[in-house]
């Protein structure tokens, strides 16, 4: 028995290596090419002969990055925190109380998992265009949490159902309200839970490409990912300048992944072990 649980460590060690490294090697791969001389070819993982910033000033100046990340911090920021509290709620209702017709809700929001961006982006338009919502932050964070609920209500759902019923019975025989329990008894305990979500959404929003680049024709309010789309476009024989672009789009999330990396990682494994 020690043999085959030495035997699955080291798998499970090795594999996590491998994963590892197919992570990071590109990354380095992309950072390293940033830090090569401008126009330069770029081959492979070369090592610079001079580090250098001159890549990432350029490219921030020439891509006005400025306003690209004050546009994706924009959405972003009205996305994440209505995406938790509305997710939270739902989740609260459909995993600890018996209401009429709440596994069909529940279905209808798994089945909302299954629906591409690509299949309702050109509806979309037309129907926001309609109401005047194109062209429009408003349209956009309406749509992302649309887009990102039938996850959230999943997620928070699952996670309300494997709290203890006893704590939602006590707090109902002490006289508590339904909101009372979710805010003073339940929430606290959802914490590690609502960090990897608002993780998740902050990701997802920040990287949205193709649905900001249709619902958003306005120049002036693009997101990094789209601007850094056109700036590919417009600078595709320059990889070292390219590079720096793709490091700045990618800093917001590496940042804010490892400013709650812990909290992150306590929600996935509450979410793994849970019976």
């Amino acid at each position: 028995m020690s043999t085959a649980s030495r035997a699955e460590r080291w798998s499970g060690q090795a594999l996590l290596a491998v994963l590892a490294i197919a992570v990071v090697v590109p990354f380095l791969s992309v950072f390293l090419a940033s830090m090569q001389p401008s126009g330069e070819p770029v081959v492979g993982m070369a090592w610079p002969e001079r580090w250098s910033l001159d890549n990432y000033r350029q490219a921030w100046t020439v891509a006005g990055f400025s306003d690209l990340m004050r546009s994706s911090l924009l959405i972003a920021v009205g996305v994440v925190p209505a995406t938790l509290l509305l997710a939270g709620a739902a989740g609260y209702a459909l995993g600890t109380m018996r209401l009429p017709g709440g596994d069909g809700v529940a279905a209808l929001f798994v089945a909302g998992l299954t629906i591409p961006v690509e299949l309702i982006v050109v509806p979309l338009y037309f129907d926001l265009r309609g109401i005047g919502l194109t062209d429009s932050y408003l349209g956009v964070i309406l749509v992302e949490i649309a887009l990102f609920m039938p996850f959230g209500v999943f997620w928070m759902r699952t996670h309300f159902r494997t709290t203890p019923a006893s704590l939602v019975e006590a707090a109902r025989i002490d006289g508590a309200s339904s909101w009372t329990i979710l805010v003073r008894v339940l929430l606290p305990l959802a914490r590690p839970s609502l960090t990897t979500l608002g993780v998740l959404v902050f990701m997802w929003s920040w990287n949205q490409f193709l649905l900001v680049l249709v619902l958003m024709q306005d120049a002036a309010k693009r997101t990094a990912p789209a601007g850094l789309g056109f700036f590919v476009g417009q600078n595709n024989t320059d990889v070292p300048m390219l590079a720096a672009g793709t490091i700045l789009v990618m800093l917001p999330i590496t940042i804010v992944y490892l400013l709650f990396q812990r909290s992150f990682v306590s929600g996935l494994l509450q979410g793994a072990f849970k019976d």
